[in-house]
This record gives structure tokens, sequence and C-alpha cells, in this order.
């Protein structure tokens, strides 16, 4: 099965509202993306390539960064979409 074009603008898209999202969160914590990858057990390069929507975090990886940030998954996605 091949994925169509849009489909892929539509992922890139989801991934960079995530990543802005996320560096939203990160700052308001006051957190640097090396402390913030220290406490989710991820590279800094990973935090990184997220917040500029380089990279789709896994599932494992979204509920890790929730802990870290010490917010639920659904605080982490709000506003997250396409």
């Amino acid at each position: 099965m091949r994925i169509v074009p849009r489909r892929r603008e539509e992922d890139a898209a989801v991934a960079a509202a995530f990543g802005r999202r996320l560096r939203e969160i990160r700052l308001q914590r006051e957190l640097t993306q090396e402390r913030l990858a220290e406490a989710a057990g991820v590279h800094p390069t990973f935090v990184s390539n997220l917040e500029r929507g380089y990279r789709v975090p896994t599932l494992v990886t979204l509920i890790r960064m929730a802990d870290a940030l010490e917010i639920g998954l659904p605080e982490l996605l709000d506003r997250v979409e396409p």
C-alpha cells in the first residue's frame, strides 16, 4: 500500500504542531532540551528533532515526555492538529 502525498503532508503538519506544543510546554516549565531529554530517557538531539517536527514520537515516547513534563497526555497533545 502506497502512502499518497497528501497524507505525508498531513503527517508532517501534525509532527510540526506537536513539536511547537512540546517546545511551548518545555519553555513554560523552564527546562532545557537536555533536562527534558534526561528526564524522559531520550537523547537531547531527539528532543530537538521532535520540536522541529523532524521526528514522530511513539506512544511510549509520548508517555515519557508527558511524565517528564509532569502533565497528562491530553495536555501534551492539546491543539496538535494538521
